[in-house]
């Protein structure tokens, strides 16, 4: 029976070793003067899924050799009553169980993260994209050294400085004009949606008038339809009051926050978990009912405040479509999106300009991931707070 219980994990246990040494191998074969082992590539990139396998084999390696000592410690506390013996089998059959699903998340985890790793990998690399489709290994036995991979900090400084100028790329219409232009919209469309959403969740979660129910089924039918279908009456709309292209910026501010209201679904479930006798107690004591929203419901609300301003910022801080049909070819008005979509219009830019592209990729990532992990907990509360009730 012993046997038996560590079969699997041996098995497991041995693929994970025969994944992590075939991953060393092949990303050391490249790069040494004389390859032990030699195959058609293109792309120096297929490197990094040899660093994957090696990695996926750490992992479950670590994992597996945990639970076997694990395992091991167990049988060693075994006694010779029989119910005793079946209880602790039980449970040495819930932990391979367990390892086994454990495994499986690690590894969807692995390849749901290797895209974003890629990407900073990417990021760094200093050679462009197209001098990287030849081979590092040549027929003819020759490395070459401007084909080795090198990396550095350089797509990092182009960012914020141009190479060509020497001036910072505020002032010449590139990133850092782009990153400001999308960090004023994100900002200043979080504070204004939010109010509007709160407020309007309040309203229809302790008061009662008529047409209310109709009012809220018509926004639920409404937000169904894509935004996409407005697209075109809103952009003549726009240009018709001349916010369009170099003065794309106020325009779609207006256009995040005109159909704010619509999104009160989370934020009134939420409001309505929390007892409405302390709205009344605070009536009699003489608050009004602004006084009551702001001292006593949004303090209790903290959570849904925070979700509210973090989705509320999120979308205009990924916003492409819109942006780009709106800002037209006025660079001056890009967002982030927009700016480095216009680095890889071409094969040609795209050759020279994808690691750019990936370290500004990283570079506007970094504000969203440093508040997801300063608010998850009460991003966390807020959408399972507002799902209790609707």
């Amino acid at each position: 029976m012993k046997k038996k219980s560590i079969i699997g994990e041996s098995i497991l246990l041995i693929l994970g070793v025969l994944f992590a040494g075939a991953g060393v191998f092949m990303l050391a074969n490249r790069f040494i003067d004389q390859p032990l082992w030699s195959f058609n590539s293109k792309y120096i990139t297929d490197a990094f899924f040899f660093v994957l396998l090696g990695v996926l084999g750490v992992f479950i390696g670590a994992l597996l050799l945990f639970g076997a000592l694990s395992k091991r410690k167990e049988r060693r506390m075994l006694d010779t009553d029989a119910g005793l013996k079946q209880h602790m089998g039980m449970k040495a059959s819930s932990r391979i169980s367990n390892t086994v699903i454990y495994a499986v998340l690690v590894l969807v985890s692995i390849i749901w993260l290797v895209p974003f790793v890629c990407i900073v990998i990417q990021s760094f690399r200093v050679n462009p994209t197209g001098m990287m489709q030849k081979l590092i290994y040549n027929p003819d036995g020759e490395v070459h050294p401007e084909q080795m991979i090198r990396f550095g900090f350089d797509n990092y400084v182009r960012l914020f400085v141009n190479p060509e100028t020497g001036e910072s790329t505020l002032s010449s219409n590139g990133f850092l004009r782009w990153y400001l232009n999308t960090f004023i919209i994100a900002l200043i469309v979080a504070a204004v949606q939010t109010i509007i959403v709160l407020c309007m969740s309040y309203t229809l979660s302790r008061f009662r008038f008529k047409m209310r129910k109709p009012l809220m089924q018509f926004m639920l039918i409404l937000g169904m339809f894509p935004g996409m279908l407005a697209m075109i009456i809103l952009y003549q709309v726009l240009k018709d009051v001349g916010l369009t292209e170099t003065n794309a910026i106020p325009g779609l501010i207006l256009v995040y926050v005109a159909s704010s209201g619509m999104g009160y679904y989370v934020s009134k479930g939420f409001f309505d978990t929390i007892p409405k006798s302390l709205d009344e107690a605070a009536r009699i004591d003489g608050a009004t009912r602004a006084q009551v929203l702001y001292k006593i419901i949004l303090p209790l609300a903290k959570p849904i405040v925070i979700y509210t301003v973090l989705t509320a910022f999120m979308g205009p801080w990924g916003d492409f479509v819109f942006a780009k049909y709106i800002t037209r070819d006025a660079r001056v008005a890009y967002n982030v999106a927009v700016g480095m979509q216009s680095w890889l219009e071409t094969s040609q830019q795209a050759s020279q300009n994808y690691t750019l592209f990936c370290a500004g990729g990283v570079v506007v990532a970094i504000p969203v991931v440093i508040l997801f992990m300063c608010l998850q907990r009460y991003y966390v509360e807020g959408v399972t707070g507002g799902a209790v009730k609707g």
